[in-house]
């Protein structure tokens, strides 16, 4: 694997422990600003519209610039982002903070998949994707812990100030070790809106919405769920966020290896086990034994299922992938907001700290039917060429036999 994916795994390492490092600081943040925990809540669901709306525009201002460029702008704005919230004198104030920082996330993971795609085999894509996001996963099992512990002991605000130095180190990583990547030739924003014409593109975002939706709904409210439901004492979050974190970093590297031998079966295994396991945690939350398990399992089949739906998109929207990448990122911070939402929403109206898990299990019940709707309709459409491929030779029908 080229040595610059080592570079887009530092990027990736600073945004995901912002994204995430907010799910166990939720009391302490709610408590500082005087807030409930759905509202604070809303950290998690404003970070991760600002990722949805936030890809496709800064992919689109970033068509004219080459891509490494526009990486290190990304992480610019990454920085600022998380130094207003370590300030923040107000709720609000950390919440335009989060946005801000969230603006960068997007692009910075879309436009990093196209770079990794294009840095080695065809037949490694997903492995290289994989190795970019393991950043991400990486950051849950050291960035996630660690600045949750330092929240808890020395105040939140230390951990984004902290966040914003992760970002200096990423910009200087992206800086010296990704090569200069000038913009596809001949690509314009028409070829890239193109690419949502085509269905499948359309319902792998939407498996990427409803998947991973899945997992937030349960992460995002762990830390009250542990402490009030499991009997955890709150310094217990930290290493429950490491169980999560290695989850993550196990499942990302199966998906990646997977995603490029048999994609779909990846999907649907990792799809259908996700909702199990969801379920269940409905049950195995009041247990300690039990919780831990549960969520480094929802942590693994919820990153199993990164790199084949990355993968896919990037397959179904060839010749111009970057806006479609894009916004797929995008896709995983809608699903994010969506559940964070709903799973305030059961909470807010009286079914206690696990009900966000039923939540989850309809989710990721809903992406694995439309990972069978794709398959069918990718079949169905295939029939016509292979009809025409069997016409020719009708005079050797043996032919068809082999």
């Amino acid at each position: 694997m080229p040595l610059a994916l080592l570079a887009l795994a530092i990027g990736a390492f600073g945004i995901g422990t912002t994204e995430f490092v907010i799910m166990g600081l939720l009391p302490e943040v709610a408590s500082d600003y005087g807030v409930s925990i759905p509202t604070a809540g809303l950290l998690v669901t404003g970070y991760a519209l600002g990722v949805m709306f936030g890809a496709p525009l800064m992919t689109v201002l970033g068509t004219k610039i080459p891509r490494k460029r526009m990486l290190m702008l990304l992480m610019g704005l990454f920085i600022v982002g998380n130094l207003l919230s370590a300030l923040a004198p107000t709720f609000s104030v950390m919440l335009i903070g989060r946005v801000v920082a969230s603006l960068a996330h997007g692009a910075f993971f879309g436009i990093g998949s196209v770079v990794a795609a294009d840095l080695v085999a065809p037949d490694k894509k997903a492995g290289a994707i994989a190795m970019m996001f393991t950043g991400l996963t990486v950051a849950n099992v050291v960035g996630v812990p660690l600045g949750t512990l330092v929240g808890q002991s020395v105040g939140w605000r230390v951990t984004f100030a902290a966040v914003a130095a992760l970002g200096v180190i990423g910009l200087a990583g992206v800086a010296k070790l990704v090569p200069d990547m000038p913009r596809a030739e001949g690509v314009r924003l028409r070829h890239e809106l193109a690419a949502f014409k085509n269905v499948q593109v359309l319902l792998a975002m939407a498996m990427t919405v409803l998947g991973f939706g899945g997992v937030f709904a349960a992460i995002t409210y762990i830390a009250p769920m542990m402490t009030h439901v499991a009997g955890f004492a709150d310094g217990s979050v930290t290493w429950l966020l490491v169980l999560f974190g290695l989850g993550m970093v196990g499942g990302n590297l199966v998906g990646g290896r997977f995603a490029d031998r048999a994609l779909m079966p990846m999907l649907y295994v990792s799809l259908g086990a996700l909702a199990v396991v969801l379920a269940l945690f409905t049950l195995t939350a009041h247990n300690k034994i039990a919780s831990a398990v549960t969520i480094a399992l929802i942590g693994a089949l919820g990153f199993a299922t990164v790199p084949p739906l990355q993968k896919r998109v990037l397959d179904h929207a060839h010749g111009a992938p970057t806006l479609a990448s894009a916004v797929n990122i995008g896709a995983f911070n809608l699903g994010n907001a969506l559940s964070a939402w709903l799973g305030g929403v059961v909470i807010a109206a009286g079914f206690g700290y696990t009900a966000p898990n039923w939540v989850g299990a309809v989710l990721a019940a809903a992406a694995l039917v439309l990972a069978v709707l794709s398959a069918v309709i990718e079949r169905r459409d295939s029939v016509p060429s292979e009809v025409v491929a069997s016409s020719v030779p009708a005079e050797q029908p043996t032919v068809a036999h082999h």
